[in-house]
Formats: structure tokens, C-alpha cells, sequence
């Protein structure tokens, strides 16, 4: 444990370990708050045979360049269900075995949470200038009750914070794996063509990266048009651009459909606020306060009124991943 000269803060390691990139960065926390994040160091997970071993590649990286060893407590992000005995990450053939974790990464004391857990303890620490309205009152998010939290990304992450006091307590959960519920025609009819494919179809089929295609080879069924768009990347670049017309209406099909997704959750939830997250999250911050999420967001027949007065927020820091496993981290050990 690495403590600075007066004693009350401590220099930790924070990783972000995803299928694809594994991110490091040094972190100072103190009194149960992030004090500071330094710059991240992203490794391909394929360059390294383990967890261990990135991690030690990270080491060699601050040894060369700051001349001394890396401190040894850690917050770590995984992007992997984090109940088991054996951590297995999507898109990687990496084994994080928990019993041997510390002693492999030469730690005294760590943290453990899923990657989308780290992204609802970032939400509870960051402040309004990383949090940028969608839609409902332009006001801070409440101080205490329930914060929904919904990441499109590769797939759908659901959390939820719930702030009581100065504390707060983070739930993960499995919320983008519910069925998807269509609410006209058009929706009707695409669910029945998923149906087809999947059997069962739930909403991150249609409101995470995948969806798009998802909802673009639908409509274009519906017009009876082949689809022209080869891959994901140049299906998401098109659309955001407008500068296919097919490809732009997906994308506010895909808006309207996620304002009534994180609306769902909301109430499930029995929210106070609701933040959109994840990589998907920002490349819309432009789009999402224009687009027909909020009326969607808001659509909830009796309940529409209590949905309107709900602010939705973007949370736009650039470390999410780090910052969350950060203040996870520092929650833990206020």
C-alpha cells in the first residue's frame, strides 16, 4: 500500500479489463472519493497470455518510465459475471481464477466488480460537469433514491444506484436481457423476423451495437430494398453521418427504441434519474436530446407524468471504466 506523506491518501492501481483491451491508469483516493485519475495505458488483451501477465507488461511500463514499482492495491473492472471462482471474459480466451488473483497481480488488497458495476460507482462520484441532459428537467440528478443506469454498447448494461445519506450502493443486474416489448406495427413485424433467428428476442437485440443492423435489415424488408451496408462500423458511421437514408432512419428507429427501454427500466426500478452510459452512449450525445427518446422515455400511459419529471442524463467522463473501478475501490475502503 502506497500512502502519501501525510497518510490520508492512497495511490492505487485501477484496471479496465475488457474482451479486447485491457486499460490501467494510476488512481490517488482518499475519505472514500477519487482524488485523481492519471492517463490510461491500453494493451491488447490477444498481445498477452493472461490477466498476470498484462498486468506485469503495465508494471514494466511504469517502472521505465517513473523508476518505481507499481503500488500494491488495485481497483479492477472485469468485463465478466464476477460471482464465480473462475472469471471468464467474452471475445478472450483469459481465466482469471479469484483465489489467486491478489497473489498473482502482487496486491495486499483489492476490489473486484464487473465492468458495468464500475460504471454505476463512477455515476455516484463524478460531478454534473461529466453529465449532460437528454431529456426531463435540467436539474442535477436527486441527491438520494434510485438512479437507473442503461449502457448500450456491445450489449445492453443495466445497473442501478441507490443513494441514501452520503452512501450509495450499486446493483448489478442482467436488466438488458429482458423481452423486448414492440410498440407499433413496424416493431411488431421486425420482433417477428428476430423471432425467427433467436426465438426469443430481448432488448439488446434491437438497442445495443448489434441492434442497428438489427433494425436496418427489418426496414429494409419492409420497403422490399436489399441491404447495401456491409459491416457494423460502416452501418454506425452512415447513420450518424445521415448520409444514408435507410441507415439514418434506423438509428432513429434505434433512439426511440432505447428511450422506451431505459423508460421500462426506470419504472421498474422505481428510478429518480436515469443515465445512459457506455461507448454507444456517447457517440449519441448529439442525437439522443433531438431524436424521439424522450417521448418514448416518457410514454408510460398512467405513469407518464412521473416519467417527465425524471431528469435523464448522459454520462460523458472518459474513463468511466477506470474511474467507476477507482471509486469502487475507494467506497470500499473509506
Amino acid at each position: 500500500m502506497n500512502l502519501s506523506v501525510d497518510s490520508l491518501v492512497e495511490e492505487i492501481v485501477v484496471a479496465d479489463i475488457g474482451g479486447t483491451h485491457a486499460r490501467f491508469a494510476l488512481a490517488r483516493v482518499s475519505g472514500g472519493r477519487v482524488l485523481a485519475l492519471d492517463a490510461e495505458e491500453t494493451l491488447k488483451t490477444a498481445a498477452f497470455a493472461s490477466l498476470a501477465t498484462a498486468w506485469q507488461g503495465y508494471a514494466n511500463r511504469v517502472l521505465q518510465a517513473q523508476k518505481r514499482a507499481l503500488p500494491r492495491a488495485a481497483g479492477i473492472a472485469i468485463a465478466s459475471p464476477i460471482d464465480g471462482a473462475q472469471l471468464k471474459l467474452t471475445n478472450s480466451p483469459w481465466v482469471i481464477p479469484r483465489a489467486t488473483l491478489a497473489a498473482d497481480l502482487g496486491l495486499d488488497r483489492h476490489v473486484l466488480v464487473n465492468d458495468f458495476g464500475a460504471v454505476a460507482h463512477a455515476v455516484a462520484h463524478v460531478g454534473p460537469e461529466h453529465m449532460r441532459a437528454i431529456c426531463g428537467p435540467d436539474r442535477d440528478l436527486p441527491a438520494g433514491g434510485v438512479i437507473s443506469i442503461v449502457g448500450p454498447g456491445t450489449g445492453l448494461g443495466v445497473a442501478q444506484l441507490r443513494r441514501a445519506g452520503d452512501g450509495y450502493v450499486v446493483g448489478e443486474t442482467e436488466g438488458g436481457h429482458i423481452d423486448f416489448a414492440p410498440l407499433d406495427g413496424f416493431e411488431d413485424a421486425m420482433l417477428a423476423r428476430l423471432r425467427e433467428r433467436f426465438r426469443r428476442v430481448s432488448v439488446e437485440r434491437i438497442v445495443a451495437g448489434p441492434g442497428l443492423a438489427n433494425i436496418h435489415e427489418a426496414l429494409a424488408a419492409t420497403e422490399g430494398r436489399a441491404v447495401r451496408i456491409g459491416d457494423d462500423a460502416a452501418l454506425w458511421s452512415a447513420a450518424i453521418a445521415r448520409s444514408d437514408g435507410l441507415a439514418a432512419a434506423a438509428l432513429d428507429r434505434f433512439c426511440r427504441c432505447l428511450g422506451s427501454v431505459a423508460g421500462d427500466i426506470a419504472l421498474a426500478q422505481g428510478a429518480v434519474g436515469l443515465v445512459i452510459a457506455g461507448g454507444i452512449g456517447l457517440r449519441l450525445a448529439d442525437i439522443l436530446p433531438t431524436s424521439g427518446f424522450g417521448d418514448r422515455f416518457a410514454a408510460k400511459g398512467r405513469f407518464e407524468r412521473r416519467m417527465a419529471a425524471i431528469p435523464v442524463k448522459l454520462l460523458a467522463h472518459p474513463q468511466p471504466g477506470l474511474f467507476g473501478a477507482a471509486a469502487a475501490y475507494a467506497q470500499a475502503h473509506r
